[in-house]
């Protein structure tokens, strides 16, 4: 033992900076209940910044609903349509999502056939 270091079983600092909190004779638990404050800090963390992008998002949202109420006209295949310009950005958007969604689906399902 040198004199840098704390005997074994002591309350000095430990390497990361803090003080040991195990039982005396040295042994500290390293198992799930040991890291569960450093993972519940960072569930936390991350469900703050999720509640932020959420109300980032819906502030976005509103004020795109609030500067897009002028109608426009669409024309489809089978006649036109008058609609609100969010309605038909919305759907446009969400059209163009599935067609990703479906063409993800398919890349993965052709990626799965390949390896199997």
């Amino acid at each position: 033992m040198t004199a840098s270091q704390p005997p074994v079983g002591s309350s000095g600092p430990d390497p990361l900076g803090g003080p040991l909190s195990g039982p005396p004779g040295g042994t500290t638990g390293t198992g799930p209940a040991a890291s569960s404050p450093a993972r519940h800090t960072g569930r936390t963390i991350g469900r703050g910044l999720a509640l932020a992008l959420l109300l980032f998002v819906t502030v976005v949202l509103v004020l795109f609903v609030v500067f897009n109420t002028q109608t426009v006209d669409i024309s489809l295949v089978f006649g036109d349509v008058r609609a609100p310009l969010v309605l038909a950005l919305l759907i446009g958007a969400a059209l163009g999502g599935l067609v990703v969604g479906l063409a993800g689906v398919a890349m993965r399902a052709r990626r799965n056939r390949k390896s199997s």
